[in-house]
């Protein structure tokens, strides 16, 4: 018997750190477990369907017109492609570390105040782009769901949690992965997501003082 209690410990102790990991970030893995119910809905929509669902669920500039803050919360809890597994790694990596480091309420206001400002900075620019003919009439119903520009903005403010030098490498890079669409693409979901990173670059208020967990200390200077 003592031998197999042995044996149990290692796996106690992991499920113990990742319980004690996930209570630590609460806003990241409830957002999570309702984007694994909503995906898993879609799965049992047929395509048609699924589309005028969403579209109703989107903010593109017909729905924002109509019903603005509806859509800008339902928006946030659809997935548009991609598998839920892959944003589990995603919102580990990016919205967990930081929700733990600047709490949930402040994490909150980086990734809903990217969600909200990116979405309405970009679709403003296509209702431009469409009211000079450099856009065709239908992008005022073009779908837009999903959490992207949420992460965008949650990755950018991560820069300063990491001390020099390496955060300069980071913001490097951050601003490569979502630049280059930005010039090669020129789409209004990649103005969305470069809008973003800038978005949550300029949350660098909200870090100030905070004392990070888990032993780390206090966030550094930009």
């Amino acid at each position: 018997m003592s031998f197999f209690r042995r044996a149990e410990h290692p796996v106690a102790r992991a499920a113990h750190a990742i319980r004690s990991y996930v209570r630590s970030a609460p806003g990241t893995y409830i957002w999570l477990a309702a984007l694994f119910f909503t995906t898993v809905a879609m799965h049992h929509m047929s395509p048609e369907f699924e589309d005028e669902f969403l579209r109703q669920r989107s903010t593109n500039i017909h729905e924002l017109s109509k019903n603005p803050v509806r859509v800008l919360v339902s928006s946030a809890f659809w997935i548009d492609g991609g598998g839920w597994l892959s944003y589990v790694v995603l919102y580990t990596a990016f919205h967990a570390t930081v929700e733990r480091w600047l709490g949930t309420w402040r994490w909150l206001a980086v990734a809903a105040g990217a969600h909200v400002a990116a979405t309405l900075i970009s679709e403003g620019v296509l209702l431009l782009a469409v009211r000079h003919g450099a856009a065709p009439a239908s992008s005022v119903n073009t779908l837009d769901v999903g959490v992207s520009y949420a992460l965008a903005g949650v990755v950018a403010v991560l820069t300063y949690r990491l001390p020099r030098p390496w955060r300069y490498g980071y913001l490097l890079g951050v601003l490569v992965v979502y630049g280059i669409p930005l010039v090669s693409g020129r789409t209004f979901t990649d103005l969305g997501h470069f809008t973003s990173v800038l978005i949550g670059l300029a949350c660098y208020p909200l870090t100030r003082g905070v004392t990070a967990r888990a032993g780390v200390s206090r966030s550094p200077g930009p």
